[in-house]
């Protein structure tokens, strides 16, 4: 099986998920934060609808500078719900068909994250698509949805049934 055959199904679900707690941000609290080190809740909002956007710098790049420079993904800010999830529709799609036209070659190439001259660490790029995108989208979307919780939204169902949804 081809490594691409295995993520895309994953995928599909992950920014299902996702998808599914987006549609539930209330814009009237995207600047409410629940403690003063935290993101607001419209900004860790846009950081999930910008993750899969960033698979582009790993994909079709074979390393990354966090010291500046180079292709550096939009942070963007968004003021209503609609164009929060037009956004995010559109980076799945893209990153759904490049993860598809990519090889197995391709994802086992190894992936740098710099910071200026500093070498933080290598690595296939299929390790580093999984955690920067996979996981790192799942631990935010944790976040979100305590978030929701504290302002009294539903959470959807992710893994199973939520205290809100029995299915």
């Amino acid at each position: 099986m081809a490594i691409k055959d295995s993520l895309l199904p994953e995928y599909d679900q992950e920014m299902k998920t996702t998808r599914k707690l987006l549609e539930r941000v209330p814009e009237t609290e995207f600047a409410w934060k629940p403690h003063e080190k935290s993101m607001s809740m419209g900004r860790l909002a846009a950081h999930l609808v910008e993750l899969p956007d960033f698979a582009n710098a790993i994909l079709d790049h074979n390393s990354y500078d966090i010291a500046g420079g180079g292709d550096r993904p939009s942070r963007p800010e968004f003021y209503s719900r609609v164009d929060l999830l037009a956004a995010f529709d559109s980076h799945v799609a893209t990153t759904r068909a490049k993860i598809d036209s990519k090889s197995d070659s391709d994802f086992m190439s190894g992936w740098t994250l710099r910071k200026g001259d500093q070498v933080m660490f290598t690595l296939p790029k299929i390790a580093v698509l999984r955690t920067f995108l996979f996981n790192h989208s799942i631990h935010h979307r944790g976040q979100l949805s305590v978030y929701l919780r504290l302002q009294n939204v539903p959470v959807p169902a992710i893994y199973g049934p939520s205290a809100d949804e029995s299915s």
